[in-house]
């Protein structure tokens, strides 16, 4: 365990509470569209199948590989950058970005041009994650930490619910193409609202006053994490979680329409609400015990969504499986806010395993890893897995590639009890 000298309040930016408050809202909005943007395609993967002929494989390409590709490899220089130039102007550009290219998606003939225009919103969104984590470090005290990060990661359930239910309605009554134009747009005419009222924070200011904010070579930080295998632990934790995650984030609104028989509209409003009660619920849930029980014990930060992840796979499996919609629903609820439970306390973890001059890069080489493997393989592993089981199960094979996909949560509370035994020997005071 790094042990440096206690914090000096004074040196923390002198923000009022409301205004901190104001900060993680907009933050939380531009997440919002960061996840409408990412997700929204989960919906509409239906009438784009059927408008341009593709295959499920074809989907989980477009849908996780084609946005991870360029996200993941531009999140850990664009994170650099973040250590050593303003934070709020990178996510401004970033947002601008990503919302252009959602709009482009509109405009897509074949799948080739698709695949390329989600390349595009995954270029701009490799800027708007590891600097809002950042941010809220030098927003909020280390004892306030996982709840700020759980409240930023609402924007996961509220943007994934919004993109699925305008996603759905839009296309039902209008057509896919102007659903990916019109919240494009809607995140352009948002950026230069975050840049006119988000200030950049003293950096480190809540953390001691020998603690170090000269930017670090990259060298050093693959130095000091290479030496922290709690660090590693999470990072790929994470990772096999979000390739679950992703995977039912991008397939259950199909898996709905091919199973129980909902309508496109039905199924988004049905998904929509799973993911937002249960979403909101869980994440908070994370947060809340993550700042208390961390308190005591370090090793809480990974032991919380360890045994959420196990509780996971029943509850999946008995909803999955579920004759009656009415009885999925409910049951569906548990193991979508279970799943979501690791976001708080693991983010607050990943801060304080590095000083403050590494945090935004070591938020991105755990976003590569999460993303890469979580994002980038999960939707089409589904996809592959579904299409495999299609000769055998036909309509119905998406359901047992859900149920074949459980078996990653398993790995990831694995992975997060090993992490939980080394967290107070890597955590940085």
């Amino acid at each position: 365990m790094t042990e440096i000298p206690e914090a000096d309040p004074a040196r923390a930016a002198r923000h009022s509470r409301a205004y901190r408050a104001w900060v993680l809202v907009i933050l939380v909005v531009v997440y919002t569209f960061n996840f409408i943007d990412r997700q929204i395609v989960g919906i509409l993967a239906i009438p784009i199948k059927a408008d341009l002929g593709l295959s499920d494989t074809q989907l989980g390409l477009m849908g996780g590989l084609a946005f991870a590709l360029f996200y993941t490899l531009l999140g850990i220089p664009i994170a650099m950058l973040a250590d050593r130039w303003s934070r709020t102007w990178i996510m401004t550009i970033a947002l601008t970005l990503w919302s252009l290219m959602t709009a482009v998606c509109g405009l897509a003939q074949n799948f080739w041009q698709l695949f390329a225009a989600r390349l595009g919103v995954g270029v701009g969104e490799a800027g708007g994650v590891a600097p809002a984590y950042s941010l809220i470090a030098d927003f909020f005290p280390p004892h306030e930490r996982a709840r700020a990060l759980a409240a930023y990661s609402f924007g996961i359930p509220i943007g994934s619910a919004l993109g699925i239910v305008f996603g759905g309605v839009v296309a039902s009554l209008i057509d896919w193409r102007v659903a990916f134009i019109a919240v494009g747009l809607a995140g352009v005419l948002l950026a230069p609202v975050f840049r006119l009222t988000v200030r950049e924070p003293v950096r480190g200011g809540f953390d001691p006053p020998t603690a170090a904010t000269e930017p670090a070579r990259f060298a050093e930080v693959i130095g000091t994490i290479a030496r922290k295998p709690s660090f590693w632990g999470l990072s790929f934790g994470a990772a096999c979680s979000s390739m679950m995650g992703y995977g039912l984030f991008f397939w259950l609104p199909s898996f709905f329409v091919r199973s129980y028989g909902l309508s496109l509209l039905d199924a988004s409003l049905f998904f929509g609400t799973i993911l937002l009660v249960g979403g909101i619920a869980g994440i908070w849930l994370g947060g809340a015990l993550g700042d208390r029980l961390g308190k005591r014990r370090k090793a809480a930060y990974a032991a919380i969504p360890a045994t959420a992840f196990i509780a996971t796979v029943p509850f999946y499996v008995a909803g999955i499986l579920s004759p009656s919609l009415a009885l999925a629903f409910v049951v569906l609820l548990v193991p979508t806010a279970l799943g979501l439970v690791w976001l708080g306390p693991v983010l607050s973890a990943i801060q304080h395993l590095v000083t403050p001059n590494m945090r935004a890069t070591a938020s991105a080489i755990f976003l590569f890893i999460n993303n890469l493997i979580g994002l980038g393989a999960g939707t089409v592993m589904l996809g592959a897995v579904s299409d495999a089981l299609q000769t055998r199960f036909g309509e119905e094979s998406l359901r047992y590639a859900i149920l074949a996909g459980t078996g990653f949560y398993v790995a990831a509370a694995v992975l997060f009890l090993l992490s939980a035994r080394r967290l107070e020997r890597d955590w940085v005071r």
